[in-house]
Formats: structure tokens, sequence, C-alpha cells
């Protein structure tokens, strides 16, 4: 990357995406020191006047848009109007603070629930609003879409006149380090961790899964969805343009292959070492059958993922072990 004198703010430093990034952009060689950061207790993303200040004071000159609300489907149905207020004015005031000090380049991270619920599979970046969205998260996905549109609309009233240069990546599930494991708001793999874990331990010798375990999912470790943010972070401004549109600019970034969730279970099960039985309930919902990212623009730009999901899953759980002190 670029070895010009840079102050980088990630905002959400501490999620398990910013986190991801800020562990990159220190092993590429970038000083604490340029890089900014404040917790949520120093600054409220969603208070405009505070950003606002924060903007003036610090004056980064390069933003990584991480910080949001996030959580599964239980979440998502829980607090609706949670997910939309809060993670609509995150992107508007940290996207609009960062045009009015003159911030050029900043990256803005969507989710993969911004395609319609009846999209073709490998999802590529032209299905975006063409059809409607799943409801379980349709709060959580109009906000990345208004931040998607929110970057765009930038770029072309202010690209030119300003320099402007904002763009959008959309990652598909993601895993690893920082992951949240909550009992009732986690995503499926650090959900099956925990459960498999703690089965493990109390000898727990069945395990019921939710649905039928045929359904495919994506998986990308969260490291290699780091790199693939600096990655886009880093392209010419005309190569980048080539390969987008100015009201298509997102890009997909993803692992390039799906695998069913009972495939997923059994490969935890093994990584955690639980010997006891699975077993799958198929009169709870599956929900989609296939969700899997076309990421071939990505691709054609020069980025590949570099860990395995077994790798990924094996390093997933020492850290699970490691920061939360469990045996």
């Amino acid at each position: 990357m670029s070895t010009k004198s840079q102050r980088i703010y990630i905002a959400g430093h501490r999620g398990m995406v910013g986190s991801a990034i800020k562990r990159k952009l220190t092993t590429l060689g970038i000083p604490e020191g340029e890089i900014i950061t404040r917790t949520h207790d120093q600054l409220d993303l969603t208070n405009q006047t505070e950003v606002q200040k924060f903007f003036e004071a610090e004056k980064p000159n390069q933003v990584y848009l991480a910080a949001a609300k996030v959580g599964g489907i239980h979440a998502n149905n829980t607090y609706p109007a949670d997910f939309i207020y809060n993670n609509l004015m995150i992107q508007a005031n940290v996207i609009d603070a960062a045009f009015k000090n003159n911030v050029k380049r900043l990256l803005f991270l969507g989710s993969s629930c911004i395609y319609p619920k009846s999209v073709t599979n490998p999802m590529q970046e032209n299905a975006l609003l063409t059809s409607t969205l799943e409801p379980t998260n349709e709060p959580y996905a109009i906000a990345k879409i208004s931040g998607i549109k929110l970057c765009e609309s930038y770029n072309r009233q202010y690209g030119d006149s300003h320099g402007v240069d904002y763009r959008s990546v959309m990652p598909t599930n993601l895993y690893g380090p920082g992951d949240n494991y909550h009992p009732e708001n986690s995503h499926v793999i650090p959900a099956l961790i925990q459960r498999f874990h703690k089965a493990k331990v109390n000898g727990i010798t069945n395990i019921d899964v939710w649905g039928s375990g045929n359904p495919r999912r994506e998986f990308l470790y969260v490291d290699d969805m780091a790199s693939a943010c600096i990655h886009v972070m880093e392209l010419e401004k005309n190569t980048y343009e080539k390969h987008t549109q100015k009201m298509l600019s997102h890009i997909n970034v993803g692992y390039g292959e799906d695998i069913s969730i009972k495939e997923v279970a059994t490969m935890i099960a093994n990584i955690t070492n639980y010997k006891g039985t699975i077993s799958f309930d198929a009169s709870k919902p599956d929900g989609t059958a296939k969700k899997l990212m076309d990421s071939s623009r990505l691709n054609k730009l020069g980025w590949y993922p570099t860990v395995s999901l077994e790798e990924g899953l094996k390093k997933a759980y020492q850290d699970y072990l490691a920061s939360n002190n469990r045996c």
C-alpha cells in the first residue's frame, strides 16, 4: 500500500472486521500513530455534532467505515427499529463528516443481505434492488443499501469538483477473531462453536441444530476480509472505476465456495472435539436455501482469499478459547 504519510480512521475498530483491518494495517507497516480509533464511549457515531467535531479535530485522510449494529436473525427480528436507525445514523454522519472535512478516500462495509430474497446464485452486484428483500433482516439491509447509495451520491455530486472517491464492499458471512458469541444474537459459526464446546465440557451427548441442515452458506475468514478491504481501498481510481459503474459501484467479497450447514456443523464438532451426536430439527425454519456471492469482479481486480474454511475454523476456536478463558 501507499507509503506516504496518512491518517487512517477505522470506525468500529473493536468489532470483528474493524479490529482485523487494524491488525492488517499494522502488519503492512502503518505506524500506530497514523491509525485513529475511538470507542463508543469516546465517540457516539449516531450523534452528528460529535462526529463533525471529531473529524474537524483529527482530520483523517482515509476512512474505513466498519462500524455498525449487527446481529443474527433473532436480533434482527427483535430490534428492527434499532437496526435501521442506528445504522442509518452512523453511515450518514460519518460519510457526511468525511466529505465536509476533505476526506478523499472512504471505504464503506455493507452486507450480503442487501440482495433480494429470491436472487439467483451466485449473487452478482447487479442484483441489487431488483426484487423484495428477506423480511427478517429488511431494516438492516435497507440501511446498508442506503450506505452504498450515500457513497455513490457523494461521488456523483462531488467526485469531479472535490476529488471524492468513496467505495463500498459487500462481505459474505464472516467469522474469526473478535466474533460475537452471544447465545441468542450470534451468527451460525460462533453459535455452533459455543454450543459444541459447552456440550463437550458439560458431557452433553446430543445437540439439536435448527433446520434440516441442508441450506448452503458461504463463509469468509475475517482476516481475509480485512485484506480485501485494504486491497479495494488502495486501488487506483481509474482501475476501480473501470470495473464498476457510477450507480452500481459496490464490490462483493466472498470465499468463492459454499457449504451446507450440516457439513459446517460436522467440521466444528470435529474441531472442538465434540464426540456426541448431532440432530437436525427440520420442523424449524431453514431460511434461504443457498447464499453464495459472485466475487469475480474482485478477483479480476487481483484479490483472492487465502484462509481455508477448516483452517479458519481452527483459528476461530482457538480465539474463542483464548479470549474467553474457557477450558
